[in-house]
């Protein structure tokens, strides 16, 4: 009985270990990647500051190509909004909605993952002729232990889609593609 005593007593320690580790992580997760496009700000301001044109940059489009998307309110700027659902478990069902909108320099969005909630951000700078964009993510965890461990994930993730996303973008744009 010893043995398997120091055995639970082990577990329990472990268990513990991790929750009281968990809760040391950060709260807050904030990813963000940049490129430089050869297009006017202005130009790259209105291709995004509305939900008609996001999947030609998006990286998620072509994972579920029967994803089903609706769009609600104003075509551009504060209130647009775009919703989607997937039976593909990667994209799941949810809502982003543009919360800030100040031309040409910034697009900050709500996004809802069912319930999840984060916001996303695109801002664009001069960057000698051309511009600079940053798309940007930022959550909170909140409370619960287990998601701060996912939330170290985050940057390779989020950061892997975006930098697919920006590169998307950036050939589009640049080849003139902005109508």
């Amino acid at each position: 009985m010893t043995g398997l005593k120091r055995v639970i007593i082990g577990l329990v320690t472990l268990i513990v270990l991790i929750v009281v580790i968990g809760f040391l992580l950060p709260r807050q997760v904030h990813v963000e990647r940049s490129v430089v496009i050869n297009a006017p700000q202005a130009q790259l301001f209105e291709a995004l500051n509305g939900f008609k044109r996001f999947n030609e940059f998006s990286p998620w489009a072509a994972l579920d190509p029967t994803t089903q998307y609706t769009y609600e309110g104003p075509e551009n700027g504060v209130g647009a909004k775009m919703s989607w659902v997937s039976s593909d478990p990667d994209l799941g069902s949810g809502t982003n909605e543009i919360v800030e909108s100040k031309a040409p320099d910034l697009i900050r969005t709500k996004l809802d993952f069912g319930g999840l909630l984060a916001e996303a951000s695109f801002t664009f700078a001069p960057a000698d002729g051309a511009t600079r964009v940053t798309w940007g993510f930022d959550g909170d965890l909140g409370n619960n232990p287990i998601m701060r461990f996912v939330g170290l994930m985050f940057d390779k993730w989020i950061g892997g889609d975006y930098e697919k996303g920006l590169a998307r973008m950036k050939q589009v744009m640049e080849q003139g593609n902005a109508g």
